[in-house]
């Protein structure tokens, strides 16, 4: 279980987040792997209850569930804002269904929401006419995500909503390994007026070169921004006591403690931390400006997800210019989006070890970030 796939482990990781555009780097899945979806039912709902926090944690739940189960062997995945894709070998597929129908029997009790999960093999996913290709790209110098092209985690999800391939939540239920998932990082305002969450997908049918020029052009009116429109601060997000999202965090992951007693130990690492972050200076290991710095380096506000995804610090003025490029996209047929601005962005994180940097940052924005912009993307048609 602990050895790493040799897939995915020998795939080279790409320095240069630009030369993702065209598909060059993107390798197409073993024949015999597997592609995993989870997300909540009725995001839209608990969204227009401002329970933003609570949908970004729970998406990122499956994340760490699967992380913990396969002993931090890497594998590929994708944060979508109210769910999560991912692929795993075929080794390791029974643990991958036994650890989603845990999460959706644990989430249903401890908040009332409902997740859909599905596993389906690469071949359906081929006989249906799309594919599945990986490429890792590396954040940081500590830490690399997966990208995914081919149009088949998007078919999967379909499929998953339609009922299909759909993973039974367990019975009895049994707590999921979530350690090192958290969100007790404030959100961040935007510096430059918004921040952008923004989805980008190819209409079925359109030329590849047609969608990677519109990509293109994307990417460089983002890199006019300072920092390519980076919605955390070079030195990290803020932090306050006590943090905010202690009591979700305690609930997602309590295991078999009470809900009272994990609220009270988290509150003291908090404050153990706190004192750390306020002293900062090395203890031991831990260097706490090193930490918020990895926060900053290691998150994903851009990823490729069968289409361009970003969290972007930005001001009107690129807006005006970024949708000018995608209306002239949707009228020649080359391309889908949608658009959400709001005026702070939030960070959920999952840390293996606070010793390491290769703890993993996922950005979203603040008020529906990535699962507003699917909603306007689908009202656009």
């Amino acid at each position: 279980m602990t050895d790493a796939d040799p897939f995915y482990d020998r795939l080279p990781k790409v320095q240069s987040f630009d030369a993702l555009t065209g598909g060059a780097c993107f390798v197409p899945l073993p024949a015999d792997w597997l592609v995993g979806c989870c997300d909540i039912v009725d995001s839209t709902g608990l969204l227009a209850q401002g329970a933003y926090k609570t949908v970004n944690m729970v998406g990122a739940s499956a994340i760490a569930a699967l992380m913990n189960a396969l002993e931090h062997a890497p594998f590929p995945f994708v944060f979508g804002g109210d769910g999560t894709s991912f692929a795993v070998p075929p080794r390791v597929a029974d643990v991958a269904r036994q650890e989603l129908a845990r999460l959706r029997a644990w989430v249903q009790q401890e908040f009332d929401i409902t997740l859909r999960a599905a596993l389906v093999p690469v071949a359906e996913v081929r006989a249906a006419g799309f594919d599945v290709r990986v490429a890792r790209y590396a954040a940081s110098e500590h830490l690399d995500y997966a990208m995914f092209d081919g149009g088949g985690l998007a078919w999967v999800e379909t499929e998953m909503k339609a009922g299909r391939f759909d993973i039974p939540a367990a019975d009895p239920i049994e707590a999921p390994d979530l350690t090192g998932l958290s969100c007790r990082w404030n959100s961040t305002p935007a510096v430059n007026g918004q921040i952008l969450s923004l989805l980008v997908l190819p209409e079925p049918g359109a030329a590849r070169e047609e969608f990677d020029a519109l990509l293109r052009a994307i990417l460089a009116e983002v890199d006019k921004i300072e920092r390519s429109g980076h919605p955390l601060p070079p030195g990290g997000p803020g932090w306050r006591l006590p943090p905010g999202g202690l009591g979700l965090e305690a609930r997602l992951t309590r295991g078999r403690l009470p809900y009272l007693l994990r609220v009270c130990l988290l509150h003291l690492n908090s404050v153990f931390v706190g004192f750390l972050f306020f002293r900062g200076r090395p203890m031991g290991r831990f260097d706490p400006n090193l930490y918020r710095a990895a926060i900053t380096n290691n998150a994903d506000f851009r990823k490729f997800d069968d289409g361009l995804k970003m969290t972007l610090d930005c001001n009107a003025a690129t807006r005006k210019r970024l949708e000018k490029l995608l209306r002239a996209a949707r009228r020649r047929g080359v391309a889908r989006y949608g658009l959400h601005s709001q005026e702070e962005a939030l960070v959920t994180c999952i840390v293996p070890s606070p010793m390491r940097e290769d703890h993993l940052h996922f950005v979203d924005g603040a008020a529906g970030g990535y699962a507003r912009a699917a909603e306007h993307l689908k009202a656009a048609g």
